[in-house]
């Protein structure tokens, strides 16, 4: 499972719900008649609570999705859906066609070695900045480290063969 927004708030008083989107994709992931889990988390391991909601609108409203979920209908049932995740079954996306590009369900789990060969971890989760994402990497000798992903750090991505493959200026993973 994958989480694809969060419900921030409501708008109005009929129900409609301001959503935060976590997808590059959320004409793919959020249209109308779709049943989205909802969860209270988003980690992984704090899987949707088994609840669906199902999408029957959708309007786009200073650049986030407003959207009206069939089991809200109004504002009191919208204000006990706040801060819920919106989750997709990872096995529904594509990969992407870009060889470059990545989905964050294909790198979490990936062991994470330097290029001299030296393992360093596994990725948890992928931490999406204002100007470019970062690995966090659970390392083997304890803690994390946040791995800029740009290719003059991560020259190598082999997704089949479940390894990230680093070249860490020096000190980054002693941060």
């Amino acid at each position: 499972m994958l989480v694809v927004g969060k419900i921030l708030r409501p708008h109005g008083i009929r129900g409609e719900l301001v959503v935060e989107v976590r997808t590059d994709e959320p004409q793919d992931r959020l249209r109308v008649g779709s049943a989205i889990a909802v969860g209270p988390t988003e980690d992984k391991l704090g899987s949707p609570v088994g609840d669906r909601l199902t999408i029957e609108s959708i309007r786009w409203h200073q650049g986030r999705p407003l959207i009206f979920f069939a089991e809200v209908p109004d504002r009191d049932a919208a204000e006990l859906v706040r801060g819920l995740y919106l989750w997709v079954d990872a096995s529904t996306i594509a990969a992407p066609e870009d060889p470059d590009e990545f989905n964050d369900h294909q790198l979490v789990g990936l062991t994470v070695v330097t290029v001299a060969g030296e393992q360093v971890g596994s990725v948890t989760k992928i931490d999406h900045g204002p100007g470019n994402e970062f690995l966090v990497v659970r390392k083997d000798s304890g803690g994390s480290a946040l791995i800029p992903f740009v290719s003059a750090i991560v020259p190598e991505v082999d997704v089949a063969g479940g390894r990230i493959v680093i070249d860490p200026p020096e000190g980054l993973l002693d941060l």
